[in-house]
């Protein structure tokens, strides 16, 4: 575990406050470690939702596509 002494504004610490009781928390450590988990969630890994893979699918069946045996033969 990494211990971490953090300078933050009021408006953060109402916010922490928050997450810690909407999500019945009992330190702000544990409420950072929430909205972390929510934001890789959210903003890091949106490409594995399953919205996402059902529409690459498609893509997939319906694409017109061209076979290539070097790369070269693209660029020609």
């Amino acid at each position: 575990m990494v211990y971490a002494l953090l300078n933050i504004s009021d408006h953060t610490n109402r916010l922490l406050n928050v997450v810690k009781a909407k999500y019945g928390l009992k330190t702000k450590a544990q409420a950072i470690e929430k909205m972390a988990m929510e934001y890789e969630a959210e903003v890091l890994e949106p490409n594995l939702r399953p919205e996402f893979i059902a529409e690459a699918e498609e893509r997939l069946k319906g694409g017109k596509f061209t076979k290539v045996r070097k790369v070269s033969d693209i660029f020609r």
